[in-house]
């Protein structure tokens, strides 16, 4: 496994050297069997290595004992060591972290799965700053990447989705991803490695673990060796998918900024064929949101046949307040709040006050422990004697109930906030600190206890 493990890293570059590397360790058999890898491997491969541990706080004395777990570990088996030429290499630090995750998710209203991942890439990448490493890596397998390729092919999926797991997306890498399950095992037991088993991974309740247990024996039975060509084919596909990708990323290049959004010859992406003309979609309007938002193949469609039309100045609604429309020749991407400028002014206690794009209505109740919003939630009457409304300003803090604090531009950039909208959303200001912010909600410092008189602030856009 070990020499699996190099060969991958080396083919694909994934650790340059000098670099320092996060290693996220769960106390599973795949994330250990990655950290004591990676802790042989670094003097070989010249990196520095961080190991890193988040408790999700979803399984009760079962996360804690996880915790206490990867500490003992990291302790007795990274120590420090030192080198032929006499240097010592230091001990991998261990960050530990925790969060209240099944609280967050109702706040959010979210499910439990996507929120845990949320938050742990949160503090995976606070701690990797904190460590100054450039690099995570986190513990995805061969086996895991099939599973993830058969529960996309079982959904519907273009290239991309069953292209698997990437070997690296931005900071994060994934140095076991051409190492099954077998391997690691195998491991574990030769080094006589101990790990920690999640009991929830025996829930046939999870798709990804009915898979895994009803559906991989069958096909590895069927076609010994199924694991392996599975992987290599991914990897084929994922070199179609950037080769169209690259062709698709050529095309949308060619627009330029108009109105507040972007505009391109509609004529370009309708000559181009469907599997070029829809990425270049895609990206334009990850470009226009600021990511590389999800879009569905509907909208993608529809996007498709306006280019191809004869409506000189058809329209179609897109997600995140986005307005697509043919100018003529045109192919027009815009927010649908276009670039209306935030008046700052104090909100009237209770009462509506239209501000820029959006109204904003304020009433007094009596707070009894509803869901806070990011759109709608309550403040403390007591403390909120008068609220000033303003933009965004550099420095801006916000810590929401039950998490850490930072700034607002990274919450709104974390809550995936179109580009566009965070200009114009309102900031709630109140002696001197921010009280809330529309579609992030309220400071946990403002937020009143049941049973309390509030002000129940709700905001919506104005048509």
């Amino acid at each position: 496994m070990l020499k699996t493990v190099e060969n991958f890293i080396r083919e694909q570059d994934l650790i340059p050297p000098g670099s320092t590397v996060l290693c996220a360790v769960s106390g599973g058999a795949d994330s250990i069997a990655m950290l004591h890898a990676l802790y042989r491997l670094r003097d070989k491969l010249n990196f520095r290595l961080a190991a890193a541990h988040y408790n999700h706080r979803l399984r009760g004395a079962e996360s804690d004992r996880d915790e206490r777990f990867v500490e003992q570990f990291v302790q007795l088996c990274c120590g420090r060591h030192r080198r032929s030429d006499g240097t010592v290499f230091p001990a991998v630090p261990l960050y530990t972290g925790s969060g209240d995750v099944a609280g967050q998710a109702r706040f959010r209203g979210t499910g439990i799965e996507e929120t845990a991942r949320d938050m742990r890439y949160a503090f995976l990448r606070e701690a990797a700053q904190e460590a100054g490493a450039s690099l995570i890596a986190t513990a995805h397998t061969a086996s895991d990447n099939v599973e993830t390729i058969l529960f996309h092919l079982a959904r519907g999926s273009g290239l991309r989705g069953l292209g698997g797991i990437l070997p690296r997306r931005e900071e994060i890498i994934r140095p076991l991803l051409t190492t099954t399950r077998r391997q690691v095992e195998d491991y574990l037991f030769h080094l006589s490695l101990p790990h920690m088993e999640d009991s929830s991974n025996q829930n046939d309740d999870y798709t990804r673990n009915r898979i895994r247990h009803q559906i991989l024996p069958v096909l590895e039975d069927i076609s010994p060796g199924f694991l392996a060509r599975m992987a290599d084919t991914a990897a084929l596909l994922r070199e179609d998918e950037a080769c169209l990708t690259g062709l698709a990323r050529t095309l949308s290049d060619q627009a330029v900024p108009e109105g507040g959004g972007l505009a391109i010859d509609a004529g370009l992406i309708g000559k181009a064929p469907d599997p070029v003309a829809s990425r270049a979609l895609r990206l334009l309007l990850g470009r226009l949101w600021g990511g590389d938002q999800n879009c569905s193949a509907a909208h993608l469609g529809a996007l498709l046949r306006l280019c191809r039309g004869t409506d000189p100045s058809a329209r179609i609604c897109l997600p995140h307040a986005t307005n697509a429309r043919r100018c003529y020749e045109k192919l027009l991407l815009v927010p649908r709040l276009g670039p209306i400028p935030l008046e700052e002014g104090p909100l009237p206690l209770p009462g509506r006050l239209d501000c820029g794009p959006w109204q904003v209505s304020c009433v007094p109740e009596d707070y009894g422990g509803q869901t806070q919003g990011p759109w709608s939630f309550w403040l403390d009457r007591q403390a909120v004697p008068a609220l000033e409304l303003r933009s965004r300003r550099t420095g801006d803090r916000l810590t929401p109930p039950g998490r850490l604090g930072k700034t607002v531009k990274k919450w709104m950039i974390e809550a995936r906030l179109p580009r566009f909208q965070r200009d114009v959303l309102p900031v709630f200001h109140c002696g001197g600190r921010v009280a809330a912010v529309a579609g992030l909600g309220p400071d946990r410092a403002f937020v009143p206890q049941a049973g309390r008189p509030a002000w129940h602030i709700t905001v919506a856009a104005l048509d």
